[in-house]
């Protein structure tokens, strides 16, 4: 009867360590394959522009997310959003005052003229991503002009995180290996971009600096091209 209770004993105890053992290994499979929001990775996001444009103005006003401070260094911090307005004038030589209105809100102010891009520039704490269009008013020295700037999205334009994700689908190898049990070891750049149609830049950045671009279509995301620096 002892030897049977001490058997049983053994035996009951086998089994709890087998069941332990088994528990370990379940964790660390599943701390070692974390499901990662890589979107939650992303630095910089450029998603929306506006364009207006006569015979004498370009404006173009960008919906911008970005880290700050704003480092190329692969270590993603907290963003801020912004609003950057950028207006190709005639000269640089005159005042040039914007503004425009935003719910029923008024913005705007002096803009400063950029002499390595010649252009005016102005930005402000302002979410504009979700509008399809921005009224404007420029007084460029003694002239007054009024734009409406309009979204280059359409309809059938993907959205920052659906591009974002056919790009992880497609580049499998690159995120697999720069992804471990601690999450994503980079940052990522995602910028909407307009040349007479829209395309995306989405960079990524890893911990040593080396940026893997990529060129997108807007619209079903096929990569076009991409580049290692």
């Amino acid at each position: 009867m002892k030897k049977y209770s001490f058997l049983h004993t053994k035996k009951i105890t086998l089994c709890f360590f087998s069941f332990l053992l088994y528990c370990l290994i379940c964790l660390s499979a599943a701390g070692c394959h974390q499901k990662v929001d890589y979107f939650d990775y992303v630095s910089e996001l450029r998603s929306n522009i506006f364009i207006a444009k006569t015979d004498k103005f370009s404006l173009r006003i960008y919906a911008v997310e970005k880290e700050t401070p704003y480092v190329t260094d692969g270590i993603p911090k907290e963003v801020t959003m912004r609003t950057e307005v950028y207006l190709a004038a005639p000269a640089g030589n005159k005042p040039c005052e914007l503004s425009f209105s935003v719910n029923e809100k008024d913005y705007g102010g002096e803009m400063s003229f950029d002499n390595v891009k010649g252009e005016y520039y102005f930005s402000c704490s302002l979410d504009v991503s979700s509008l399809q269009a921005i009224p404007c008013q420029i007084e460029y020295g003694e002239e007054t002009v009024t734009l409406q700037a309009t979204s280059v999205r359409e309809a059938t334009t993907l959205t920052p995180s659906a591009v974002l994700s056919a790009l992880i689908e497609k580049e499998k190898d690159l995120f697999t290996a720069l992804t471990d049990k601690y999450g994503f070891s980079g940052e990522i750049y995602i910028r909407l971009i307009y040349e007479e149609t829209a395309y995306y830049y989405v960079g990524i950045i890893d911990r040593t600096g080396a940026v893997n671009a990529f060129l997108i279509n807007a619209k079903n995301g096929k990569i076009l091209a991409k580049r290692q620096s």
